[in-house]
């Protein structure tokens, strides 16, 4: 961990991002994995009313700084707060004084690279993550002021990037040195320690984390992704104006055909209007590395699933690269 960013990180017992989920992730959720020993973040429009995100960052910041107290030999992981800093967010200034206030340790930014925004997580002390799908993104980001990139690649959930993760990581790390982290179809243990052999620091997984019993989804929802796997996960621009996945039984619930999908017109999604919730809760966002995903189970069990595959994963390449 060489880079100054990289040391925030220096306390976690896996390298893993949990990814904030629109209107699932809450602070159960990401109290359990922080405690579990990765970065647990949410959206910060999950907290309606606006108001109700104080209370949240109050109660994370408390139940976190009494676990590290009764456990000083594993503190929790360090938590993120993802911000949509497109126009059409018209809480984006409130919320950032609000994270200034519990000095919210990582920012995840969304939709977009502004200067002011990262300026103001510095002042405190945060870094911000900014989460890109090409090269051109990626670049204007870290020029203006992103400290580290979360690459989307193909097969990610939700809006996700079309360019192969080998690809996205290898064109990054080729001028890049700082944090990276690697979305797309990671539900494994194995898949998180692929991501670092390509030059990826963490993985960042999100729809395996839906189907656990603290995310606030549907339950539907969640057996769906328990009964899915790879080949019902659709890529359309129709619900959002934006390319994303989601999970093709959902879209024929709706009444759709997901084979015969038309294209959208509509320009960059406004995520403060009741259009975008009744998408994001009727056709559901999903990766295609659900089929990793076998069972509805807490989140701690989940990481230890995870924990397990990634050292079992790492004792495989050392057999492979032991001399015969």
């Amino acid at each position: 961990m060489s880079h100054p960013a990289l040391r925030r990180f220096a306390r976690l017992r896996l390298p893993v991002i949990g990814a904030p989920l629109f209107i699932i992730s809450n602070p159960d959720l990401v109290i359990a994995q922080c405690k579990a020993g990765i970065v647990g973040s949410f959206p910060a429009l999950n907290a309606r009313p606006a108001a109700q995100l104080d209370e949240w960052l109050a109660r994370i910041t408390e139940e976190l700084a009494a676990h590290d107290r009764a456990h000083p030999d594993r503190p929790a992981a360090p938590f993120a707060v993802n911000q949509i800093v497109h126009r059409s967010n018209d809480r984006l200034e409130q919320d950032l004084q609000v994270c200034a206030k519990y000095r919210v340790p990582v920012v995840i930014t969304s939709l977009g690279a502004r200067p002011e925004v990262n300026e103001a997580v510095h002042s405190w002390g945060g870094i911000v993550l900014h989460d890109v799908i090409n090269q051109v993104f990626a670049h204007k980001a870290v020029e203006k002021g992103a400290d580290g990139l979360i690459l989307v690649a193909s097969g990610a959930g939700g809006h996700a990037g079309r360019l192969s993760p080998f690809a996205l990581v290898q064109e990054t790390r080729a001028w890049f040195d700082g944090p990276i982290a690697l979305s797309g179809a990671i539900a494994t243990g194995g898949a998180v320690l692929a991501a670092q052999a390509m030059g990826a620091d963490f993985g960042y997984i999100g729809s395996a984390f839906i189907a656990t019993e603290e995310a606030r989804a549907d339950e539907r929802y969640k057996r769906m992704i328990v009964e899915s796997g790879g080949e019902d996960i659709v890529y359309t621009n129709l619900f959002t104006g934006i390319h994303g996945n989601y999970l093709k039984p959902s879209i024929v619930a709706a009444g759709l055909d997901p084979e015969n999908l038309p294209e959208s017109s509509k320009d960059a999604a406004n995520f403060g209007s009741s259009r975008d919730a009744k998408a994001w809760r009727d056709i559901w966002g999903c990766g295609q590395g659900i089929g990793a995903v076998s069972e509805v189970v807490p989140a701690a069990r989940l990481i230890e699933r995870l924990a397990a595959e990634y050292e079992a994963a790492r004792a495989r390449v050392v057999r492979v690269l032991e001399p015969v």
